[in-house]
């Protein structure tokens, strides 16, 4: 058995996992947390990153077999007990950073504090015409009394009791037949950093955790153009950690459903009602209220009959081209055409409109051998299908098998 799995945790596979098993796990996690497929996901690269580090270590089996003696130590020449894990794959996989939770004190070794990622709504006119919004956040930040040594004064911590200053203990997991694994978790008295202040020894204003509660106000800036899920990076207003530049706060666009029109990258698409007296005689109106608050007025074609799913195109009067918003896309008018109600029909003479109109479609040739007449009432099309599961097999009982019955 292994002295330590946690890479074979981060492929969620069992120490005694075959070649094929692993590479087979590796694939799927590097699918999963591959950054192309998470772009909204700001830890996806690192944890890609985990992914690689730990299978170039338990692909190899030179690498494995060390590393199951061993653990981690292992892995670097001349490493031995003691060696910072995070320094050992520094080195192996030049420099990246891996964020594996190795423990230790001060915990693990990170370039930059944690991002915070925030929804933020925005309407289809906020996207349009941009704006800028100004608000109040909270964030952590480095205690200015203790300059995030969590400390009061020139007090010094101790080495934590629990876990012997390694930051970590060792958890057993039963596996089931008599077999055991072991992992190692963050030590929960020091939160992994191998040592710890005594009450009395914590500074007054952040009670030993370093870092205190600060408002902020920030402002941000819905460009013209953006688009669904887009990202608002704040750099280095995120939440600050001793010893560590500060995260980022990012803003991701979050879309409202518009009542009038749909976005389709730098094309918009609207519905607009005509009457039957426009779509066969043509019309010359204001049509729509753009997202911009204009009317758009439009002449129709001299001659042209319009249908109900007939369209037309505004060329120039989408949505802008985001960094270059002097650019727009097209805009799609769909025609629907309301045809007029019975009120309307008893003002005028049916005799004289049917002179007007088209003549009414002839009698089939040849007619069907049997003819039935028959009648109808009034329907709504959504209502088709509804009766579907309506009925029940009377020769079946409530289990849904065959009823038997006495001959």
């Amino acid at each position: 058995m292994a002295v330590d799995t946690s890479l074979y945790d981060l492929l969620g596979v069992h120490p005694e996992a075959t070649e094929d098993e692993i590479k087979k796990a590796y694939r799927k996690k590097a699918r999963e947390h591959h950054p192309d497929k998470n772009p909204d996901d700001p830890s996806a690269h690192q944890k890609f990153q985990e992914m690689a580090a730990a299978y170039e270590v338990l692909g190899s089996n030179d690498a494995r077999e060390a590393y199951d003696r061993y653990g981690l130590d292992s892995l670097k020449g001349g490493g031995g007990p003691g060696m910072d894990p995070a320094d050992i794959f520094s080195e192996l996989f030049g420099g990246m950073h891996f964020g594996f939770d190795f423990g230790g004190p001060g915990g693990p070794r990170r370039t930059k504090g944690e991002d915070s990622v925030i929804p933020y709504d925005v309407t289809l006119e906020d996207l349009y015409n941009g704006k800028s919004v100004k608000m109040n956040m909270e964030k952590e930040a480095v205690c200015s009394i203790c300059k995030g040594s969590g400390a009061k004064g020139s007090a010094k911590p101790k080495q934590c009791v629990k876990c012997e200053g390694k930051g970590f203990t060792i958890v057993q997991t039963h596996l089931g037949a008599g077999r055991y694994g072991a992992s190692r978790a963050m030590c929960p008295d020091c939160s992994g950093h191998g040592e710890k202040l005594r009450e009395k020894d914590q500074c007054k204003k952040c009670k030993g955790k370093k870092t205190v509660k600060e408002k902020t106000r920030q402002e941000i800036f819905v460009e013209r153009g953006m688009a669904d899920r887009q990202r608002i990076v704040l750099s280095g207003a995120g939440d600050e950690e001793p010893g560590v530049p500060p995260g980022d706060v990012i803003f991701v666009l979050k879309t409202r459903s518009h009542s009038s029109f749909e976005r389709s990258g730098n094309d918009l698409l609207t519905k607009v009602h005509i009457t039957l007296s426009e779509a066969l005689l043509g019309f010359s109106r204001i049509i729509l209220t753009h997202l911009d608050g204009r009317g758009i007025h439009v002449s129709s074609m001299p001659g042209k009959i319009y249908k109900s799913g007939d369209s037309i195109m505004v060329r120039g009067e989408g949505m802008p081209v985001y960094k270059s918003p002097d650019q727009k896309g097209q805009l799609y008018v769909m025609f629907e055409v309301d045809m007029p109600d019975e009120d309307w029909l008893k003002t005028i003479d049916p005799k004289a409109l049917e002179a007007l109109l088209p003549p009414k479609k002839p009698e089939m040739d040849p007619k069907p051998a049997v003819i039935d007449e028959v009648g109808y009432e009034e329907s709504d099309i959504v209502d088709f299908g509804d009766d579907e599961h309506d009925w029940e097999d009377e020769d079946e009982d409530e289990t849904g098998e065959p009823e038997c019955r006495p001959q």
